[in-house]
């Protein structure tokens, strides 16, 4: 529709004057739009998830748009409105500020620079820390596992009873008693060197052998009591 207006104007004139109206309107437009510019200027507030990048972009383009419509707009009222709106955690800089530069002739650019350059180190402090947060999550994770692994094999619910042993907590495989082991130490089959019982049994063997020699010597000292009574 706009180009078919266009077609039927003359001179370069005429289409400017008619675009600049068609796109800015008259005096009473233009401060209607430079007011809704403003109060939308004066409700920005940043928020938590954006960048001082971010913000300040969004604040500039709207300052852009208020010079465009030929209202002034000073560098002064960016600086102003950055140092009242950022969060808390730029407390510290803006501070630095007021302490060593004149809030009054500083520009929104040297603003930029140090609420960036806090903005970084923030950052990269954040890294380091969420680094360091997840090489502690791997070695507790590994920790966790291993424990598992060691309580997995140690719980008596994880096996049901051994046929060898008629005990729980371990594969019949892994049995101390199994048929079809060999003990190093007695060189009998049927249990493992660690509970071979060989020592006791050669106590049991030594203690049989004596009882039996004593029973062997009363024996005989009866024989020959009856031998002597017989006599008589």
């Amino acid at each position: 529709m706009i180009m078919t207006r266009i077609m039927t104007l003359k001179s370069p004139k005429e289409i400017w004057e008619y675009l600049k109206a068609e796109y800015e309107g008259n005096e009473k437009i233009r401060g209607m739009k430079v007011l809704n510019l403003i109060r939308e200027f004066e409700m920005q507030r940043m928020k938590e998830s954006e960048t001082i990048k971010e913000y300040s972009n969004k604040l500039l383009d709207i300052a852009n748009k208020i010079k465009l419509l030929g209202k002034e707009f000073p560098d002064s009222r960016l600086v102003e409105k950055i140092l009242v709106t950022v969060p808390e955690r730029y407390e510290a800089s803006i501070a630095s500020l007021e302490n060593t530069k004149d809030l009054s002739t500083i520009t929104f650019t040297e603003v930029i620079h140090v609420l960036q350059a806090q903005e970084q180190r923030r950052l990269m402090r954040e890294n380091h820390e969420a680094v360091e947060c997840n090489l502690n999550y791997t070695e507790d994770n590994a920790l966790i596992v291993k424990k598992n692994r060691r309580s997995k094999y140690n719980n008596i619910q994880v096996f049901p009873s051994c046929p060898h042993c008629k005990r729980k907590g371990h594969q019949p495989n892994w049995c101390w008693w199994r048929p079809d082991v060999k003990c190093h130490k007695c060189s009998q089959l049927g249990h493992v060197e660690k509970v071979c019982k060989s020592k006791d049994s050669e106590k049991d063997v030594q203690i049989v052998e004596n009882k039996s020699d004593e029973d062997k010597s009363e024996e005989d000292l009866l024989f020959t009591t009856s031998c002597v009574q017989g006599k008589n």
